[in-house]
C-alpha cells in the first residue's frame, strides 16, 4: 500500500444557480414522515418538573427529544415543544406562584460528546400549550433556572454557555419583568459558564451558583480550570461573592449543589478536582465554610448532580451511572438499587408526602418507584430514543429497520406489520448491547445483520436464531493497537454480500462475513498528538480535570463508502478532516486535504459515492465540535479532484450529518441536518424541507430501494419513514406547470390486517400501550394540483386585511355578496375506482389542496347499504385496476385524471389460499347486490311501520275519518309483525332466552361477515345460506308489497281529511 501526493483542493461554486428549482415546502407537505419509534427503550431525560398540587401532571425535558407533558401520571405523554427552534432541553421549571407559567432552558446541560445545543430560554403562560423565546439565544446550554416563590416575573438563569467554543451568553442572568429584559449579574470569563443555580428555600434573596470552566473538542475534553468555583448572593442575585473556603484549592471541575429543604443551613457540594481532591462536601452555615465528607464524586461531563431528601437532612441522592445515596450526610454512599431499571441517571423527584416514591429520569427514559427502588415501573410510552445511524434490509412484506442508539443498544424492527395494532414495542429486538452504533444488513439475506457497540465491538447477528457472533478485527502480534472511533464506520459491499468493510484508524476487509479480516490500508489519519493541541488558549497538563475522558482517541476513520459502480473504489473520511480514496481496494491511496471553504481539520461526517456516476461523490463535513454550526455539504464530479458546495439554501445554523442520492434520479438528493431533513431535485442547487418531523436532528438517512422509502434516524425521536417518496423524482417544471398530475401508483398489497389484541388498535390494553402507525393499507394515490380556487369568503377577508393594513375603510359587503358567500359550495374531488373490465366499483371524496395530496383506497368496493348509513363493501380480488379523479364544484365537473392504471397484488399469506379469485369476486358481487336489496327493503320496512302508526293515529284523532279502516290497519300491523320476525328474528323468543331461527338479515349478515375479512374463497355453506336468504327475501318482498298497497288504498280514502303522513307524495296539499 502506498500514498499518492497530497492534493490541495479548490472549492468550485456551481454556475447552475439560475437553474434552481425552488419548491415550496407546502407543495410537498403531503409527503410526510411517519414515526415508527420505538419506545422499547427510551432516551436521555434531562429534567422533570412535577406540578406541586397535582402530582399527576409532569413536564419531562429530554436531552434531544423536546419537552413532554403528562396529565395522567404517565399513562400517556404528549410532546409540547415540537414546533419551536430547539429540540434539546436542559431544564424545565414551574413557577411556584402560578402553575400555568412554565420556563424551559434549551440546550442540554451536560457536556458529553453527543450533546445538542439550544437557543436560549422559553416561557409558557398557558401550562405548556404555547411558548415564547425570551432571549439568551447565544447561550447554547442552560444549566438551570430558579423562579422567585411569590413573584413569577423574577427569576434567575444559569447560562452554561457554549461547550465547543468560547463566548456566547454565559453567567447568571436575572429578570424582574418576566424575561422582557435581562441583567447579567455574574460573569466569570468567556470560557466559564454557570452549571447550576439554587435558592435557599427559606430566603429567596440567598442564591448559590456553580461556575464551571470547561471545553470539549473533537479530540479532548477539559472539565475544569482555575475559574471553576462556587458563588453566593444574599441580595437576590444582584451581587455575588466566592464561597470556596474548604473546597479543594487549585483546579476544580464541575460542582453540583443542593440545599437541604429540611435545614437550609445545610448545603451539599459534589466536586470534581484534579490531584485526587475530588469529593463530597458539606456546609452547615449556608456555604460560608465547607468540610469534606468523603472522596465520593461522579463525572462532570455527564453527572455531578445531587438532590436532597425533602425531610431528612442527612439523605442525599447522587445522579451517577448507578444511582447512589447517602444517609449520613455524605460520609458514605451506597448503590440505591436498579434491578429492572436502566442506568445513567440525571434527575430525581422525591415525593414530599411519601419519600419512598420517586420519579427518576435517566438515559433510558422515565422510571418510577413507590418502594425506595425495590421495584421500578418503566414508562414504555416515551419515544425519545436517540439513533446514531440507520439501515434497512430486504425482508418481505415489510422490510426491517436497524440502528444503534445512545446508551440503549443496537436494535431492529419492522417498518410495518400485518396487524391492525400497528407497530408495538414487542415487535422490536436487540441485536447488540451497549451504546449502539452503525449497523449493516446483508442485502441477499435478511436474517443476517451486523451491529456494533462503542469502539468497534462488532457482532454478526442471526435474526432467525438470535445468535450474536463477535467479529471485531484484532491487531496481530506486535502490531500497534487500533484506534476505534466511538461510532466506527461499517458497510456491506454492494458487489458481494459476503464482503464487509470496517474501519478504525485503518481499514479492514472481510470476504466471509467477518470470520476473517485483512488490513487494506495504513493509518489514514493525520496521526496528530492530541495532547499537544491547545484548548482554551493553552496545552493542558495530563492532570487537568477529566482530560481526554469520554472522548475517542484522536485520529481515526469516521466515514466510509464504496462505489456501487466500480468494485474496490472506496472513500474514507477521518475525524481530523482527511478524505482518502483508493481505486484498487486499498493497494494505493490518494489523500485529499485542505478543501477551500471548509475549516481545516473539520470532521468528515459522511461520504456518499454516487449511485449513477463513478466519478461523483458527496461529502458532509461537521464542524459542530469546533463551535461552528455551518452546513458544509459538497459534491465532486471527478473523484475528489475538485469540489463544489451544494449547501445552497440549507439553514445557516444547522450542521449537515448525512447525504443520500436517489437510486433512480441522480439529481434527487436528501440531507439530514441538525434541524430536520431536506431534499433537492437539482443536485443541491436548492433544498426544500420535508414534512412530518418535529424539530429534531436527523443523524442518518437510508433509502429502501424496493419500496422507495426514505428512513430517517433521529437523535431523540426514534425512526421515521417517508413512505414512497417517488413523486419527488419528477417534480420539475413539466409537472409543476400542469393543471393536475397523478404520479405513478405503487403496487397495492392485499391482505386482511390481523387483530392479535382482539380488536383494532391496541384493543383493551389501556392507553399506556404504545404503538406506531403502519403504512397506509391499500392503494395510495399522489395527486398534484397546481391551483385551487379561493372561496368568496376568503377573497373578501384577504381584501379586507389588505385595506386594514393600509389604514383604509372596510365597508360592509352587499347582501347579494353575502348571499353568494352563504350559498357557495366547497369544491370536492371525486375519486373513481374501476376494475379491469371498466366497471366502477368505488367512489371516494376528498377536498382539493394546492400542491401534492394523498388519497388511499382501502381496496374495498362501495357499500350497498342505504345511502347515509355508512358501512363498507367487500375486499376486491388481486388484479388490474384504474383510478380517475374529477373536480366538482357547484354542479360543474372537471375531469382531472382519466383512468390511470395500477395493480393490486395478493400477499397470499393465508394457509388456505383461494383457488379461484374470479369465483370469489363474482360471489362477492352477488352478495353485494343481495345486500343492496335487503338493506333497502329493511329501510322501507321501517318507513312502512312508521306509516302504519301515523295512519292509525290519524284515524283515531281526526274527525270525519272512517274508523272501519282500523280493521285494515290492524291486519297490516299483524302482517308487518310477521315480516319483522322473518327479516330480523323473533324477539319474543330471543328476549326470553329461547333459541330462534336465523332471520333473513341475520343469515345474510353472517355470510357477509364471513366474507368481509376473508380472502380464502367461497364455500358451499356460503352459497347455501345466501340461497336461503334470497328465497326468503323474495317471499317477504311479495307480502310487503301487498301491505304497502293496502296502505295506499287506505290513504286514498283519507285524502282531504287528514294532514300529511309519510309516503303520501308531493301532492299531499292538493285538497
Amino acid at each position: 500500500m502506498k500514498f499518492l501526493n497530497l492534493i490541495f483542493i479548490t472549492l468550485a461554486f456551481s454556475s447552475c444557480a439560475q437553474q434552481k428549482n425552488n419548491i415550496d415546502a407546502g407543495t410537498v407537505s403531503a409527503l410526510s414522515f411517519r414515526m415508527v419509534g420505538p419506545a422499547l427503550t427510551s432516551g436521555r431525560v434531562s429534567d422533570i418538573a412535577i406540578h406541586p398540587s397535582n402530582t399527576d401532571t409532569w413536564y419531562v425535558s429530554t436531552a434531544s427529544g423536546g419537552l413532554w407533558k403528562t396529565q395522567n401520571h404517565g399513562i400517556t405523554f404528549e410532546p409540547i415543544f415540537d414546533t419551536y427552534a430547539s429540540y434539546s432541553i436542559g431544564c424545565v421549571k414551574i413557577a411556584p406562584s402560578n402553575k400555568n407559567t412554565v420556563w424551559v432552558g434549551s440546550g442540554e446541560n451536560n457536556n458529553q460528546r453527543s450533546v445538542s445545543y439550544g437557543d436560549g430560554v422559553y416561557k409558557s403562560l398557558d401550562a405548556g400549550k404555547s411558548f415564547k423565546n425570551m432571549g439568551l439565544k447565544n447561550s447554547e446550554h442552560i444549566g438551570g433556572i430558579v423562579i422567585h416563590p411569590t413573584d413569577e416575573n423574577t427569576l434567575w438563569v444559569a447560562a452554561y454557555g457554549p461547550l465547543w467554543s468560547s463566548g456566547g451568553d454565559r453567567g447568571v442572568y436575572k429578570t424582574t419583568d418576566g424575561g422582557k429584559t435581562w441583567n447579567r449579574t455574574l460573569f466569570v470569563s468567556e470560557n466559564t459558564g454557570i452549571a447550576e443555580i439554587h435558592m435557599d428555600p427559606s430566603n429567596p434573596n440567598i442564591l448559590y451558583a456553580s461556575a464551571h470552566q470547561r471545553r470539549r473538542r473533537e479530540w479532548t475534553f477539559i472539565s475544569g480550570g482555575p475559574e471553576s468555583g462556587l458563588y453566593k448572593s444574599i441580595d437576590g442575585g444582584d451581587t455575588w461573592v466566592e464561597i470556596n473556603k474548604g473546597l479543594p484549592a487549585g483546579y476544580m471541575g464541575r460542582v453540583g449543589l443542593s440545599v437541604s429543604p429540611a435545614d437550609p443551613n445545610v448545603v451539599y457540594a459534589i466536586v470534581e478536582a484534579r490531584y485526587g481532591k475530588k469529593g463530597f462536601y458539606k456546609s452547615t452555615n449556608k456555604g460560608e465554610n465547607w468540610s469534606k465528607q468523603s472522596d465520593y464524586a461522579t463525572s462532570g461531563n455527564y453527572y455531578q448532580e445531587i438532590f436532597c431528601d425533602p425531610l431528612d437532612v442527612d439523605k442525599v441522592f447522587s445522579m451517577n451511572t448507578y444511582l447512589h445515596h447517602t444517609e449520613d450526610g455524605g460520609k458514605t454512599f451506597k448503590r440505591t438499587g436498579e434491578k429492572g431499571k436502566h442506568v445513567d441517571n440525571h434527575v430525581i423527584w422525591i415525593d414530599p408526602s411519601n419519600t419512598n416514591h420517586w420519579i427518576v429520569g435517566c438515559d433510558g427514559g422515565v422510571y418510577e418507584t413507590y418502594t425506595h427502588a425495590k421495584e421500578w415501573r418503566y414508562h414504555a410510552n416515551l419515544p425519545i430514543i436517540q439513533f446514531y445511524k440507520v439501515t434497512t434490509d430486504n425482508d418481505e412484506p415489510f422490510y426491517n429497520i436497524y440502528g444503534g442508539t445512545q446508551d440503549n443498544n443496537s436494535m431492529g424492527g419492522p417498518s410495518g406489520t400485518l396487524n391492525a395494532t400497528g407497530i408495538l414495542n414487542s415487535d422490536w429486538f436487540i441485536t447488540n448491547g451497549g451504546d449502539g452504533f452503525e449497523s449493516a444488513t446483508d442485502w441477499s439475506n435478511p436474517n443476517i445483520t451486523y451491529a456494533q457497540a462503542q469502539y468497534g465491538w462488532l457482532v454478526r447477528y442471526d435474526k432467525a436464531s438470535g445468535e450474536k457472533v463477535p467479529i471485531q478485527p484484532m491487531p496481530g502480534e506486535n502490531e500497534k493497537a487500533y484506534r476505534w472511533n466511538w461510532d466506527a464506520p461499517l458497510l456491506v459491499s454492494r458487489h458481494d454480500a459476503s464482503t464487509i468493510y470496517f474501519a478504525a484508524n485503518k481499514l479492514f476487509k472481510s470476504t466471509n462475513r467477518g470470520d476473517d479480516w485483512s488490513t487494506i490500508s495504513p493509518d489514514l489519519s493525520r496521526q496528530l498528538d492530541r495532547n499537544k493541541l491547545p484548548v482554551m488558549g493553552q496545552v493542558w497538563t495530563m492532570d487537568a480535570v477529566m482530560k481526554n475522558k469520554s472522548t475517542t482517541i484522536y485520529g481515526n476513520i469516521v466515514a466510509l463508502d464504496e462505489s456501487p459502480i466500480q468494485q474496490g473504489l472506496l472513500y474514507a473520511g477521518t475525524d481530523d478532516g482527511l478524505i482518502q480514496i483508493t481505486k484498487d481496494d486499498g493497494k494505493t491511496w490518494t489523500k485529499i486535504d485542505a478543501i477551500k471553504g471548509v475549516p481545516e481539520q473539520t470532521k468528515v461526517n459522511m461520504l456518499t459515492a454516487s449511485l449513477h456516476d463513478v466519478n461523483e461523490v458527496f461529502v458532509a463535513f461537521n464542524s459542530q465540535r469546533d463551535g461552528d454550526f455551518t452546513p458544509y455539504l459538497l459534491r465532486s464530479g471527478d473523484q475528489g479532484k475538485t469540489w463544489e458546495s451544494i449547501a445552497s439554501n440549507l439553514p445557516e445554523r444547522g450542521n449537515v450529518y448525512c447525504i443520500k442520492q436517489d437510486h433512480v434520479n441522480p439529481d434527487l438528493l436528501f440531507a439530514g441536518t441538525e434541524f430536520g431533513a431536506f431534499f433537492s431535485i437539482d443536485k443541491g442547487q436548492s433544498w426544500t424541507k420535508l414534512a412530518g418531523l418535529p424539530t429534531i436532528a436527523v443523524y442518518d438517512l437510508d433509502i429502501q430501494q424496493r419500496e422507495n422509502d426514505l428512513v430517517a434516524a433521529t437523535f431523540g425521536r426514534g425512526f421515521y419513514v417517508l413512505d414512497n417518496y417517488s413523486p419527488l423524482r419528477i417534480l420539475g417544471d413539466e409537472v409543476l406547470n400542469k393543471k393536475a398530475h397523478l404520479f405513478d401508483i405503487k403496487e397495492a398489497l392485499l391482505y386482511v390486517p390481523a387483530t392479535p389484541l382482539g380488536s383494532r388498535g391496541t384493543g383493551s390494553q389501556g392507553h399506556s400501550l404504545w404503538s406506531a402507525k403502519n403504512p397506509s393499507f391499500g392503494a395510495t394515490f399522489s395527486l398534484y394540483i397546481k391551483e385551487v380556487e379561493t372561496s368568496l369568503k376568503s377573497k373578501r377577508q384577504k381584501k379586507e386585511k389588505d385595506l386594514e393594513k393600509e389604514g383604509e375603510d372596510v365597508f360592509y359587503p352587499s347582501f347579494e355578496e353575502i348571499r353568494a358567500e352563504d350559498m357557495e359550495e366547497k369544491a370536492v374531488l371525486i375519486w373513481q375506482i374501476f376494475d379491469a373490465s371498466g366497471n366502477e366499483i368505488r367512489r371516494m371524496k376528498s377536498s382539493p389542496k394546492k400542491g401534492i395530496l394523498r388519497q388511499t383506497w382501502d381496496l374495498r368496493t362501495n357499500s350497498t347499504d342505504p345511502i347515509g348509513s355508512g358501512g363498507q363493501g367487500f375486499l376486491v380480488t388481486p388484479g388490474e385496476y384504474s383510478v380517475g379523479v374529477t373536480h366538482v364544484k357547484e354542479g360543474k365537473t372537471d375531469i382531472l385524471i382519466d383512468n390511470q392504471k395500477f395493480t393490486v397484488r395478493g400477499l397470499n399469506n393465508q394457509t388456505l389460499v383461494a383457488t379461484n379469485s374470479d369465483e370469489l369476486k363474482s360471489f362477492r358481487a352477488e352478495m353485494a347486490e343481495l345486500n343492496r336489496k335487503v338493506s333497502g327493503t329493511e329501510k322501507v320496512m321501517r318507513e312502512t311501520k312508521e306509516r302504519i302508526d301515523l295512519i292509525e293515529k290519524a284515524i283515531l284523532n281526526y274527525p270525519n275519518t272512517d274508523m272501519s279502516l282500523l280493521e285494515t290497519i290492524r291486519s297490516s300491523k299483524l302482517t308487518y309483525k310477521d315480516l319483522e320476525v322473518k327479516m330480523w328474528g323473533d324477539q319474543a323468543r330471543s328476549s326470553r332466552d329461547f333459541e330462534t331461527e336465523p332471520s333473513i338479515s341475520g343469515r345474510l349478515g353472517m355470510v357477509g361477515y364471513q366474507l368481509y375479512q376473508n380472502t380464502t374463497g367461497v364455500t358451499n355453506t356460503h352459497r347455501k345460506n345466501k340461497a336461503i336468504s334470497e328465497k326468503q327475501y323474495n317471499e317477504l318482498k311479495t307480502v310487503l308489497n301487498k301491505v304497502i298497497a293496502d296502505l295506499d288504498g287506505v290513504e286514498k280514502k283519507l285524502e282531504g281529511i287528514i294532514p300529511y303522513t309519510q309516503g303520501k307524495g308531493a301532492d299531499w296539499k292538493k285538497d
